[in-house]
């Protein structure tokens, strides 16, 4: 109860600090020019250098829309690389002095021995922000690590575990005071043939927790979630100063065909602060709190460091690293302009992230990761970036690279 506690007053802290939104950027006050006056951007350079004459970027019910486009290959969960293509779009539904950026990202990832995901998400705020749409729809097949319950585990304590997942979460959110919106979602997991690499030991034994882990088994969860969002970032791709708190509110019965009868909560506070009117030059906090309440979610629904809704959280961890009934996790990132048109950028960022131990139910222990990072412009308009992030902590580091912030 402690642990709990403590977490949901440093949440309310950050959400305190949040509730001033002065040097915020109000979207009434960018315009295209303004955005992009005397930046350069990869698109651009290229253009440039391949001689090209565009006609302009395409139109969605009337509204420019911003593509980018990144090839690459990275890491990922269990060992090895894989080609991974992202392709981002960024639009305007409405008037941009009223309306946010709108954005649409899809990030298959594919290698040589059958390995899979294919993420789809979308942020669609329509014109005035009347409403709010968000989707997050995917199916992969990547084996991964797991520790065990809690933040105790030592590091050789792991085991390999594989299964296919389809995730399809949909929430519709209406305004109902200025940045602040209600609505409501549903949210479903099909986690399919889940099994170690050693027959011999089930995720079962390992854990000791006995909900969706019997070998090759099934785990489904079916809920709604009930949702509030508290945003004035004008431009979710790369945050300008705002603020961000979200609550998500998660109930699965197994009267909509869930396994078990289980229900979460998710808090999410993340505040950004300018230090120049132009360029970037931001500290950036981001802070949440994941618990199951005390009820019983499949193993693989519990709250892990990386599994956040957007599953951006721990560069500097290996994805699932810890994992428990309840998780909180903080992170803040510096980020700055390398060169005055825009081009060439870096952060740096900290972080920390502890469970709960399965048999006190308190945090007990913190663990640390750091990074740093490459920014480089790939689409001014819509002000995205490739990021390139070196994260390490204790006893893992990892390069990645990929579009847009981590929050």
């Amino acid at each position: 109860m402690r642990g709990l506690l403590l977490s949901v007053s440093c949440l309310l802290s950050l959400f305190a600090l949040a509730q001033n939104p002065s040097g915020m950027i109000n979207p009434a006050s960018t315009t295209d020019v303004v955005d992009t006056l005397g930046q350069r951007d990869l698109i651009g350079i290229g253009i440039k250098f391949l001689h090209l004459h565009p006609k302009g970027p395409p139109h969605v019910k009337g509204k420019r829309v911003y593509f980018s486009l990144l090839p690459l290959s990275t890491s990922v969960p269990g060992g090895g690389n894989a080609l991974v293509t992202s392709t981002q779009a960024g639009f305007y539904l409405g008037d941009r002095k009223t309306t946010y950026l709108s954005n649409i990202t899809f990030s298959p990832s594919i290698n040589l021995r059958g390995q899979f995901n294919l993420p789809f998400h979308s942020n669609i705020w329509s014109a005035g922000n009347a409403w709010n749409y968000q989707g997050d729809t995917r199916f992969s097949i990547y084996p991964q690590y797991t520790w065990g319950l809690g933040a105790s585990q030592p590091e050789d304590h792991k085991i390999l575990i594989r299964y296919q997942y389809v995730r399809v979460y949909q929430n519709a959110l209406k305004r109902i005071e200025p940045y602040l919106f209600a609505g409501v979602g549903y949210n479903m997991d099909l986690n399919i043939g889940i099994h170690t690499d050693n027959d011999t030991v089930s995720l079962q034994k390992f854990t000791g927790y006995d909900y969706g882990t019997a070998n090759h088994s099934n785990s489904f969860s079916s809920g709604i979630t009930l949702n509030l969002l508290y945003d004035t970032r004008n431009n979710s791709i790369n945050p300008l100063p705002g603020t961000f708190f979200n609550i998500i509110y998660r109930v699965n019965p197994q009267l909509l065909g869930s396994n078990t009868n289980w229900h979460s909560l998710y808090l999410d506070a993340r505040k950004y602060f300018s230090f120049s009117p132009v360029g970037q030059n931001v500290l950036a906090l981001w802070s949440y709190f994941w618990t199951t309440l005390g009820s019983n979610a499949p193993y693989l629904n519990l709250p892990a460091v990386g599994w956040d809704p957007n599953q951006h959280s721990g560069r500097g961890f290996y994805p699932g690293r810890y994992t428990g009934k309840s998780l909180y996790y903080a992170e803040s990132e510096y980020r700055r302009d390398i060169t005055t048109d825009g081009l060439f950028g870096f952060v740096v960022f900290g972080e920390l992230a502890t469970a709960i131990e399965p048999h006190t139910a308190e945090f007990e222990r913190v663990h640390l990761a750091a990074g740093t990072g490459l920014r480089i412009k790939f689409n001014k308009r819509s002000a995205s970036n490739v990021g390139i992030d070196f994260g390490f902590s204790r006893s893992y580091n990892t390069v990645s690279i990929g579009l847009g912030e981590a929050f």
